[in-house]
């Protein structure tokens, strides 16, 4: 999943500054997911936004919309109406879904509310980590499914570095040594000789270094 965190509430009110009509619009998926921009952000969002501008005097109306995913055209048209009546958009979506926004609606302003973060996965209630960079050339089947290119500080293919200790990261002592992972895993099913195959350097071709990428599938094309 994406995980996100909500910007600072002083950027988001600097942003939203110019603005006397604003819709805040949640996502409910990923960033609800992690506590960043589903109903209940998007409602609490909007109430300190509402005490904020009367503090500062200032005249400012506040709709509240949330569509399922930001990042598909068929769910942001539900949001059609709501951005019509207003003159700002401020998305609590990680930013492929405040792209999404703005190219569906490109006469209004679509402002971002959360810092979108790293590919993760929950291990429990409030805690996430990055597992997955999107690299665009899986190998996990070469490490027991266990992701070296985004876990190991180092990003070491061919086992460990000299400086970890008792199964913590040299780089970050509260962190799994990603190859300590890897040969417990190994381990485990019986195969710690597949290890001794060496793994050549990462091809970084298909990663974000290249550029936007663009994945095509021409089977469910029309």
């Amino acid at each position: 999943m994406i995980v996100g965190e909500q910007k600072p509430i002083k950027e988001i009110l600097n942003m939203t500054a110019p603005h006397h009509r604003l819709l805040v619009l949640g996502c409910g998926t990923c960033v609800k997911t992690c506590f960043a921009g589903g109903e209940d952000e998007v409602a609490a969002l909007a109430s300190l936004l509402r005490l904020a501008s009367r503090k500062d005097g200032r005249s400012l109306h506040i709709e509240e919309f949330t569509v399922e995913r930001q990042c598909e055209d068929a769910f942001i048209a539900e949001a059609a109406e709501a951005v019509a009546r207003n003159e700002a958009v401020l998305s609590l979506a990680c930013g492929a879904g405040v792209q999404a926004v703005a190219r569906r609606f490109p006469r209004f302003r679509v402002l971002p509310g959360v810092n979108t973060t790293f590919l993760g996965v929950l291990e429990h209630r409030g805690v996430f980590t990055e597992e997955c960079s999107g690299c665009g050339d899986c190998q996990l089947a070469l490490f027991g499914g266990v992701c070296p290119f985004s876990r190991c500080a180092k990003k070491l293919l061919n086992g460990p570095c000299g400086g970890s200790r008792n199964g913590k990261c040299e780089v970050h002592a509260d962190t799994d040594c990603v190859w300590h992972l890897i040969i417990e895993r190994f381990t485990a099913l019986g195969r710690l000789n597949d290890l001794r195959t060496y793994v050549p350097p990462k091809n970084w071709q298909p990663s974000l270094s290249g550029g936007p990428r663009k994945l095509i599938r021409e089977d469910h094309t029309l």
